[in-house]
Order: structure tokens, then sequence, then C-alpha cells
């Protein structure tokens, strides 16, 4: 499947399975969306996952399930934007097309099930347990399957998606928003690499109302439509989410973590942190 430009969505081939392999410096970082379902996994790279109104990150082995014509990035950390960095990035990913296999299979009874698959597709899931370790085998090699053998697994692959297990966890509020005019999604993505590359510094709403050409109340209506939160709410996560990664990652203490994603007290970050996460930073940090 050809790179998709943000909000400009591709044509559906005659074809049910698109393979890709991601390779490079970083994800493709514009927020985007297009018609088919679509079944990552990170090989390599750790960054930001945004998708309708879930923040949170990505890692090596995570397997993520998303829905058509829902708007997502997967946003590769900073390091992987230096000049001369030795860091890189690997993912594989199938895209399904359920309208081409409606149009294939939709008078046959055997293939039910599979046409009408796409419906318990609601939004964004993170595939855990024995289900991602089965998943993550097939999509490791998948670029070397072809004809028969490719779709024979890329069938099996759909069967083990059960919407009732444990190993399936939704991402997102129900309902989902899905497709934005190529307009909104370009106001948007732009709103949204400002904020991913200003969180780390006090933003006020005028700054980032510019962004989009709007005022600041027709922003704030424009904003918590498509992320469920405000501007405010929307931040405090992504630099909460920030600090996940610092707390385990690094030996900051937690003061200086505080600080580096950019709240102004301590004790505000405390309180946020716990709200967002029900844990303190302190019991964050023994979990690694």
């Amino acid at each position: 499947m050809s790179k998709v430009i943000s909000f400009q969505i591709p044509k559906s081939e005659n074809s049910f399975i698109q393979y890709q392999e991601d390779r490079g410096n970083h994800f493709y970082d514009s927020l985007h969306q297009h018609p088919q379902a679509q079944l990552t996994l990170i090989v390599e790279g750790r960054g930001q996952l945004l998708v309708g109104d879930y923040v949170g990150r990505f890692q090596p082995g995570d397997v993520y399930l998303l829905a058509e014509s829902i708007p997502h990035v997967f946003r590769s950390d900073s390091d992987y934007y230096e000049d001369n960095g030795t860091l890189k990035i690997r993912g594989n990913t199938l895209f399904f097309d359920f309208k081409a296999m409606s149009k294939a299979f939709s008078e046959v009874d055997d293939f039910h099930d599979l046409v009408h698959l796409n419906e318990k597709i609601a939004g964004c899931f993170k595939i855990t347990g024995e289900t991602k370790e089965e998943i993550s085998k097939l999509l490791a090699r998948f670029g070397e399957f072809s004809g028969l053998t490719r779709l024979g697994h890329c069938i099996h692959i759909l069967s083990l998606l059960d919407f009732t297990s444990k190993d399936m966890m939704p991402l997102n509020q129900i309902p989902i928003l899905k497709t934005m005019t190529e307009r909104d999604g370009r106001r948007m993505d732009q709103v949204m690499r400002f904020i991913l590359d200003n969180s780390k510094r006090q933003i006020s709403l005028e700054e980032v109302a510019e962004q989009a050409y709007m005022s600041k109340e027709a922003f704030c209506r424009f904003f918590k439509l498509r992320t469920r939160r405000t501007f405010t709410q929307y931040v405090q996560q992504l630099r909460v989410t920030e600090a996940k990664k610092l707390l385990l990652e690094t030996d900051l203490s937690i003061s200086q973590v505080s600080y580096q994603v950019g709240f102004q007290t301590l004790s505000h970050f405390n309180k946020t942190f716990k709200n967002l996460t029900e844990m303190t930073p302190k019991d964050w940090r023994k979990l690694e």
C-alpha cells in the first residue's frame, strides 16, 4: 500500500489485502486516515500513538488493530529525528479492504463472519496475550507469503480476532468519530504537530488556535469534538504519557521529570499523574 498523504485517501484497489513494511528513521508522522482497516506490528521503534481520542505510547512488540477511516498517527520520539542519528524504525502492517471483500464474497455463506467482521472493529484495539504472540509470528514473516498462502494466513489472522477476549484491549471511547474532511484533517494535523513539538513548554490557547486559523471559542469546540478532551486535558495527557516513559527509562528525579515534560509545579504534576493513571509517579516507577 502506498504511503497515505494526510487525509487524502487512496482509491481502493480490487484487492482485499495490502501489505506494507515501514523502514527508515521514523514512522510517517502526519495525522492521516484511509478506508482500510489496519493491523500493525511494531518491530522496532518507540513513540506516541494518537488515534481518535486515545493518547499513549508504542514500543517494539506492540500490535494494534485500527478501524477504517479513523484519524491516527504513530509519532516517533524526538530521538528518531536527530541528524546523524542511528535509531531506526520497523513496522509491518496489513490493510484490509472489507468493501472489496464484501463485493466478492457477500453471497457466500461460508464468508459471512469474515465479511461482517469490520462491523466489530470499532476504534483502535491493542492486541495482547496469546493472540498477540500468534499474530506477531505471522506478521513478522508476512512478506515471505504470496498467492493463496498469503490469503490463507490473512484469513487465519482475522479468525484470531475474538472481540470478547481480554486479549483485545479497546483504546477508544464509543462511539468513535471517524472520517474528517480533508480541510479539517489538515487543520488537525497542523494543530497536533504544534502541540507535540511544544508540549514541554507552556502553550497558550491563543497560540494553538492561531495554528487552526480559528478564534479561541471556535477552536475549543472544534478540538473537543474530535478528541473528546479540552485542549488543556489533551496536553496534560501528552505530558503524563511522556512522564511515564521517563520515569521508567531514566534516573531523573520525579521533580526533574515533572519540569522536563512541561509541568510548572511538582504538586500539579503529582495530582494530574494520579488522576490519569490512578498511581503516583513514585508507584509507577516501581513497575520497572
